[in-house]
């Protein structure tokens, strides 16, 4: 894989709504990596029209740092969500237990 150039992070712009850094490309758009990505060890950053790519120097502590994740959150909801649909399968259970015993007696 062949680098168009070697860019110090600090050449880069920075959108921490994004989170992410880019840089014109020559070709009329920007390369693009997200902190993420640059936390993770990445340094290629491609052009999305490209098949230009460059490579990013910089130093981890220079980086901002990583907003806590929501993770936490989704794992909470998707235990509740499991939750719930073992809380409906009981209650169909139950249900179906109910009104065959009712069918038995009114069949009696």
């Amino acid at each position: 894989m062949s680098i168009y150039e070697e860019v110090e992070i600090e050449d880069l712009d920075y959108d921490e709504e994004e989170m992410i850094y880019t840089y014109p490309c020559p070709c009329g758009d920007k390369f693009r990596i997200t902190l993420e990505d640059l936390w993770d060890g990445e340094d290629i950053a491609p052009c999305p029209s490209c098949t230009l790519r460059i490579q990013i120097i910089y130093d981890e502590e220079d980086l901002p740092p990583l907003p806590e994740s929501d993770d936490d959150e989704s794992d909470s909801e998707n235990e509740d969500e499991k939750e719930s649909v073992e809380d409906e399968k009981e209650e169909k259970k139950v249900d179906d237990a109910l009104a065959a015993s009712v069918s038995k007696s009114l069949n009696v």
